[in-house]
């Protein structure tokens, strides 16, 4: 994965794994879809994954390989994780520190990526155990009701996202 400093510019590559349990500093990118009604597409994590497993979160995050550009990570991963391929617009970029379970420590500069598209998932099964539309307003209630059945970064960020796309979704 490729590390980076506050400001993201590349300062090396480590393994993600070795990166995350030491809490290096890295880029990652995060993927929010709204279909044309104005519902967001959110993924629950695989169950196998070796942190927030099961969890709710945006339609889909991961990191670029070292040379690949964020926008073509998300591109990537929008369609391996959800099989879906839709124009992304990047909305912002946010920096963030979290400890989770396993020893875990998510370091990140994510790039935040936004599309629409009616298209429904085909879900990769080893990224993925479930999926739904949501309206923003459900969302909300359910955060408010129980934070803890949603990633650390969404919880983090879905707000903002919604404030950059609301005009684009109405």
């Amino acid at each position: 994965m490729i590390l980076v400093d506050a400001n993201n510019t590349e300062t090396g590559t480590m393994e993600k794994l070795e990166a995350h349990r030491q809490g290096k500093l890295h880029r990652a990118i995060s993927v929010f879809i709204c279909n044309t009604k104005g519902e967001w597409l959110l993924q629950r994590r695989a169950l196998d994954k070796y942190h927030t497993a099961g969890l709710w979160s945006n339609t889909c995050c991961s990191h670029p390989y070292p040379g690949e550009s964020s926008k073509d990570a998300a591109t990537r991963r929008l369609k391996e994780e959800m099989g879906i391929t839709t124009k992304l617009t990047e909305l912002f970029g946010f920096l963030y520190k979290a400890s989770l379970e396993n020893e875990i420590t998510e370091h990140e500069y994510d790039e935040v990526f936004f599309g629409i598209t009616n298209d429904l998932p085909n879900i990769n099964r080893n990224e993925v155990m479930d999926w739904r539309y949501i309206t923003f307003h459900q969302l909300e209630q359910e955060l408010e009701q129980d934070k803890d059945q949603f990633t650390v970064w969404f919880q983090k960020i879905f707000r903002k996202v919604h404030r950059n796309v609301e005009n684009l979704i109405k």
